[in-house]
């Protein structure tokens, strides 16, 4: 009787992969670009009350992201992956084409809300693709670290490169250079030969969800982060919705100025991760990710003066360093959290969903509070649930078991 044959070891594809991930840092600077102009269209077609426009389509994006990614990724778990990711690109290529058409504030929240359904089916593709190249264990490791990495960049790296190409386009016509972005995205998935679907599904969405917030009430460091995402939002969400206003409208300034408050937020952001190494190595993650919350807090305290541009770009720079320390050290947290290998993934899955429920609650609450009780209360608002959100994560993350690292 002939022995049977073992099964063939899995193949790794580094070159495949390596265009899989330019697809994606590509796709997502397309995006964050589509903020931008996003922004500016906002304005062009509400005035004084953009930010609550922008704020509520914002809040469509991220709710149709927390609720659709879920649904996606267990209904097109047996689907060709490489036609769903073409397809996905090419759907958000042509909404982009689309928005500098737009006359109404109804159309804006319709095309957010399929743009970001479109998102929502890439990226746990794109993720589920990633092992099936990259097999072995310590490439797949290294592969989602550059994965999160790319993605934390996409916020303050965007903003920069819309303000650039500010200086040769108008404010609708980024849209189009979004889509060009998804376009190219498009051609390179389409160099990559991904394997078929596996019947075996992985653990889905909810599960994960609920042994990673099991794990972050339990473990205080993880409840400090909790409170510190918080903290992060209300600075993300004052700069990205309420800058075009306070900009173009307070200011009287043009679509260049708002690109150049964006890019300055992003430009203190990569600072504050760029000094983040040095600092780990002399303090612990506690006593930089606290200040950090602390800055953006009193940034955002300090705009109630009602500061000209040139105070604003300051306080724009503090506030993106301030949540570059409050939040980007949440890798080292998880990593350093005793738990098995395998219950890392559910971990960074909670604190995904942590941070995106927080800016969902926060950019509609920094429009609408923009629109109806001025900037001043804005301000006041939310540098005041900066300030709570940091001094809650003193509390519920205790000094104790914190050693400065060696």
């Amino acid at each position: 009787m002939a022995a049977a044959h073992a099964p063939a070891a899995p193949v790794t594809d580094r070159r495949g992969y390596t265009q899989l991930f330019a697809a994606q840092v590509i796709a997502l600077l397309g995006t964050g670009i589509a903020t931008v102009a996003l922004a500016l269209l906002s304005y062009d077609l509400a005035g004084a009350d953009a930010g609550a426009v922008f704020g509520t389509a914002l809040a469509i994006k991220m709710g149709a992201y927390v609720v659709i990614a879920p649904i996606a990724a267990a209904a097109t778990a047996r689907l060709p992956r490489r036609m769903l990711l073409v397809a996905s690109d090419l759907v958000r290529a042509a909404i982009a084409c689309t928005m500098p058409f737009v006359t109404s504030v109804e159309q804006i929240y319709l095309l957010i809300f399929v743009f970001q359904a479109a998102s929502a089916v890439f990226m746990p593709l794109f993720q589920a693709s990633i092992p099936e190249l990259l097999p072995e264990e310590d490439d797949y490791a290294n592969a989602l670290a550059r994965a999160r990495l790319a993605y934390e960049l996409e916020g303050p790296v965007s903003p920069i490169i819309a303000a650039l190409l500010l200086q040769v386009l108008d404010g609708r016509s980024l849209f189009f250079s979004t889509a060009i972005a998804f376009i190219v995205s498009a051609l390179l998935i389409l160099r990559v030969k991904l394997p078929e679907a596996r019947g075996r599904q992985d653990e889905g969405m909810l599960p994960r969800l609920k042994r990673g917030f099991g794990m972050f009430v339990s473990t205080p460091r993880l409840r400090g982060l909790a409170a510190l995402n918080l903290a992060v939002a209300a600075g993300t969400a004052m700069v990205t919705v309420n800058t075009v206003v306070l900009v173009q409208f307070r200011l009287g300034h043009d679509d260049r100025a708002t690109g150049i408050g964006l890019a300055t937020f992003g430009i203190g952001s990569i600072a504050g991760t760029l000094v983040l190494p040095a600092l780990l190595r002399r303090i612990t993650e506690r006593s930089l990710m606290l200040p950090g919350a602390a800055m953006v807090a009193a940034a955002l305290l300090l705009g109630t003066v009602a500061p000209g541009l040139r105070l604003l770009l300051p306080l724009w720079f503090a506030i993106g360093a301030g949540c570059a320390l409050a939040q980007t050290p949440y890798g080292f947290l998880i990593r350093r959290t005793i738990v098995a290998p395998e219950e890392k993934p559910p971990l960074y899955a909670a604190q995904f969903a942590l941070s995106h429920l927080c800016l969902l609650l926060a950019y509609p609450l920094a429009g609408w509070l923009g629109a109806a009780a001025g900037m001043r209360m804005t301000f006041a608002i939310l540098g005041t649930t900066a300030a709570a959100a940091g001094l809650l994560a003193q509390r519920l993350w205790p000094p104790e078991g914190d050693a400065v690292p060696a």
